[in-house]
């Protein structure tokens, strides 16, 4: 719903919106979704403004049939259209209402009114996904319902005005008195085209994605009512754009409004030292491109002084919005302010004031061994490297010492392997809009040996004494580094059991870890008050072979 030509307003929305869209392939958290939340309640303060603005330029347009007759047949289409733009807003609340009370599901005696906000969510149900699939679209996706307050009926509504509103533009170009100048004609054809729900035709699973999938299908309870809330603004929109074309046809009204509030949005407040900080600074209400000499922002300045002539320093205009551009060599909290001028219908000029402020922050990067605090020779050490308000795919590493090598295994995740011992240090990068950038200094990490394995029986390690009828049942020895919490695999390639059995010492050997008859009758057979002694050659992760002696006490 939006394209042709369109206000930096509806452009500004469209961005948002699009935004909002990536993040759905994403499975976010309740803390990300709050996003979801602060988007809506901007939407709805946009729809909000449009209603309020659109109904001031309506009264203006109606006072000005009296000295223009022929202006009150555009002003009759106006209140024709306006009827059916209020009828689908008012709808849509209705719908957006259905979502959250069978979403929430308040408890009773709780005012309904209680839940249509969804920062107000009672019971925090913003990222429940089944509850609006099923409220909207119903249990088959394929065949969505036809009920009331549904999808399909959201859809049959909105082709509806669509339909309606195309069929009054084609009536007034053939109907005299009516008429619109072609460009209008052709530009507003192309916006109220665009109002038509249709389907992006992308399949997911080999199953074509239908409108009403693509915008409530297992869509969480947030996004959802920010779709719907963006459609009303949508709405909103093509009203504004109705009154301004046909205000404009009748030839004796300039859309200008007459009150607006000044607007900073950046993309983050929260920065590194060494990059930029942008914002757009900008009017929320502008519903055309302003023309050179119609608007100033002028930052340093208050209203006092400009309304006094002072300059300040003047930004540059683009699509209506001042951009605003300064280094951040400088770290902690930083602040700035100035005033927006703005040309009124008279040619006077009416002062808008603002200001905001935000943070840098010195580089600085992190550095984990996931398992331990440090690394082992000989085998995988995964790690995870991270940088305050750096994005885990744009980090980058680079690690020296030890014989350290490492492959990438996801954003921000790695696999170290090391041929040797010592110190090994990391330097984190990020990739920035300005080249790649060094975070912080190279952080030291230790790389110690593995340590020598122990003798593990029946599962445990070798205990200076067991009691005769446990080591009767002893088949096999293992191996293992005691109190090692690393995941590290270790290999009895050889054993050689003694112990006293009838008076005489008896010697065993054999290959691997499973004791042969022999070894087992020495473990059966040996004297209580007697110690056996396990012998074993051992092959570690790293390859190298340790030796590895046990002596235990038979006890009763």
């Amino acid at each position: 719903m939006g394209g042709g030509k369109e206000t930096p307003r509806q452009k500004m929305i469209g961005m948002m919106y699009l935004v909002l869209t990536a993040l759905l392939a994403m499975n976010v958290s309740k803390t990300v979704l709050l996003g979801y939340i602060r988007v809506n309640e901007g939407m709805e303060s946009s729809r909000d403004n449009l209603s309020d603005n659109n109904k001031r330029v309506t009264e203006a347009f109606q006072k000005s049939i009296d000295g223009n007759p022929g202006a009150k047949p555009y002003y009759n289409r106006i209140q024709e259209a306006q009827k059916e733009f209020n009828e689908l807003i008012s709808y849509i609340e209705k719908v957006k209402a259905n979502v959250y009370l069978n979403t929430e599901k308040p408890e009773a005696g709780q005012k309904a009114a209680d839940t249509m906000k969804i920062k107000n969510c009672v019971n925090g149900a913003y990222d429940n996904y089944d509850e609006p699939t099923h409220v909207l679209i119903g249990s088959d996706e394929k065949n969505p319902s036809k009920g009331p307050l549904t999808a399909s009926e959201l859809k049959m509504k909105l082709e509806k005005l669509q339909s309606n509103l195309m069929a009054m533009v084609e009536k007034m170009q053939k109907t005299d008195g009516e008429h619109l100048f072609p460009s209008d004609y052709d530009n507003l054809k192309k916006k109220l085209d665009h109002l038509k729900p249709t389907a992006s035709g992308a399949k997911e699973d080999d199953l074509v994605m239908s409108w009403e999938m693509e915008n409530f299908y297992h869509l969480p309870e947030a996004a959802v009512i920010a779709n719907l809330t963006k459609m009303q603004v949508d709405i909103k929109n093509a009203e504004a754009e109705i009154l301004q074309v046909f205000s404009s046809a009748s030839g004796k009204l300039s859309i200008k409004p007459d009150k607006l509030i000044a607007k900073v949005i950046a993309p983050s407040s929260y920065i590194q030292a060494g990059q930029e900080y942008i914002a757009d600074i900008f009017l929320s209400a502008s519903f055309s491109k302003l023309a050179a000499g119609d608007m100033e922002v002028l930052m340093g300045i208050d209203s006092l002084s400009a309304k006094k002539g002072a300059t300040g320093k003047s930004l540059e205009i683009i699509d209506g919005q001042g951009k605003y551009k300064v280094g951040t060599s400088g770290q902690g909290d930083q602040k700035y302010s100035g005033v927006i001028k703005f040309k009124k219908p008279d040619g006077t000029f009416e002062i808008y004031p603002f200001q905001n402020e935000y943070k840098v922050a010195p580089p600085a990067a992190s550095v984990s061994a996931d398992q331990m605090n440090v690394f082992y020779a000989g085998v995988p050490n995964p790690v995870t490297a991270a940088s305050a308000g750096i994005a885990p795919a744009d980090i980058l590493i680079n690690a020296t010492g030890s014989g350290v090598s490492y492959q990438p295994t996801g954003s921000g995740k790695y696999m170290f392997n090391f041929s040797g011992t010592g110190e090994c240090f990391i330097t984190v990068s990020a990739k920035t809009a300005q080249g790649v950038k060094v975070q912080g200094p190279p952080i030291k990490f230790r790389v110690k040996p593995l340590p020598k394995p122990d003798a593990k029986i029946m599962g445990k390690f070798a205990p200076p004494e067991m009691k005769k009828t446990d080591l009767s049942l002893v088949s096999a020895i293992g191996a293992g580094a005691n109190g090692f919490d690393f995941q590290a695999n270790y290999i009895v390639l050889s054993y050689e059991v003694t112990g006293k059995v009838k008076g005489n010492v008896k010697v065993v050997s054999g290959q691997g870890s499973s004791l042969s008859p022999d070894a087992q009758n020495v473990f059966k057979q040996a004297e209580v008050g007697s110690k056996i002694y396990v012998e074993l050659k051992v092959k570690g992760p790293d390859g190298k072979i340790y030796p590895t002696l046990a002596a235990i006490k038979v006890i009763r």
